[in-house]
């Protein structure tokens, strides 16, 4: 059974930096696209950043030149470095993964349990 376990949320004051981590486990034979995506109370959930096994990018306009996204694909781990941390940045960030299991005849998205950022003012 494959799954994704998130790291490296917390509290952290305007202007801050975090930096999430994301591994998946269980036996996996690929996996394409890796993101982050984060839902505000009372909002949908929004794509934050997407990278594909190759190494392109996809940024939200809204976290452009602040945040960089990464991944290890031999670690099977996707990292979100974010920087300049603004009040509005606050979320529960969950990782995202299209994979294809062992014995799955197809890959599917799986996603993580979330965790909190909270940037104060």
């Amino acid at each position: 059974q494959v799954q994704l376990v998130e790291s490296g949320g917390g509290l952290v004051q305007a202007g801050g930096s975090l930096r999430l981590s994301c591994a998946a486990s269980g036996i996996i034979l690929s996996i394409n696209v890796m993101g982050w995506y984060r839902q505000a109370p009372g909002k949908q959930r929004e794509l934050v950043a997407t990278i594909t096994n190759g190494g392109t990018t996809n940024y939200a306009d809204f976290v452009k030149g602040r945040f960089t996204i990464s991944r290890d694909n031999a670690k099977n781990t996707v990292s979100l470095q974010m920087n300049s941390l603004e009040p509005e940045d606050t979320a529960v960030y969950y990782c995202n993964a299209n994979m294809r299991p062992s014995g799955a005849w197809f890959t599917r998205d799986y996603w993580g349990q979330g965790t909190q950022v909270t940037v104060s003012s």
